[in-house]
């Protein structure tokens, strides 16, 4: 209990600070994450809009791997993406190993599954019947389309919480490609590693304060946006 608010103190205080490399892993982790899961959501709702209204031969087993994707274990997505991205692998001539490009790179992969699932899953909640009611009213695909998505809105949203929530917190993906590089690409996850490792526990305690607190702030923006527009 006293290592804990050893810790709340230092994080308070170090927030408090503005210490400069405390804030540059901060914004690195946000831009990081924020970034995957942008890409995430840009590919991820329309897939998961198609899976959920497609019919197509293999729906149902498109529908298990994305569903198996959204528990793909960090540390060997960031494997195969270190295998692809080195020297050696067929992607190693971009040179972008051990940088935050990778580091996007491979929490996209693992982002993506859970925003393909849980849009489908909000998409396939709605009635069945309502893109053709939507067409015998006069609305074109795309329109038909867009309205609904916007009847789906609130599981659209889960999703994009869904898939920043999986890639803010994951930390074998982001050591393994990026290489945990000060003022580079090191992230809140990987700087709690590292300060852990040199036995430095209140301040590793107060970094994973840090980590849920961030974390919250962006659920809480995204809850708010999605319970009003659920009003």
């Amino acid at each position: 209990m006293r290592d804990l608010l050893h810790a709340l103190t230092e994080a308070l205080g170090l927030l408090a600070s503005g210490d400069p490399e405390v804030a540059a892993i901060i914004g690195r982790s946000l831009a990081i994450s924020g970034a995957a899961t942008l890409l995430a959501t840009a590919a991820g709702v329309p897939l998961g809009y198609l899976l959920a209204r497609g019919r197509f031969r293999g729906r149902t087993l498109v529908l298990a791997l994305v569903n198996t994707g959204m528990g793909l274990p960090p540390v060997v997505v960031g494997l195969v993406v270190w295998l692809v991205l080195a020297r050696t692998g067929p992607l190693g001539g971009l040179g972008i190993l051990y940088t935050r490009r990778a580091m996007v790179i491979a929490q996209f992969i693992i982002a993506t599954p859970l925003v393909v699932g849980v849009t489908a899953a909000a998409v396939q909640a709605l009635p069945e019947e309502l893109p053709e009611l939507l067409r015998s009213l006069g609305a074109g695909r795309l329109r038909t389309v867009w309205l609904v998505s916007r009847e789906a809105q609130l599981g659209l949203l889960a999703a994009v919480m869904a898939g920043f929530g999986g890639v803010i917190s994951e930390v074998g993906a982001s050591m393994t490609v990026g290489g945990n590089l000060r003022d580079s690409t090191r992230v809140l996850t990987t700087a709690i590693v590292t300060t852990t490792g040199r036995g430095e526990v209140a301040a590793a305690l107060a970094l994973g304060l840090i980590l849920l607190l961030l974390a919250f702030v962006v659920n809480l923006a995204l809850t708010l946006i999605q319970q009003r527009r659920g009003a």
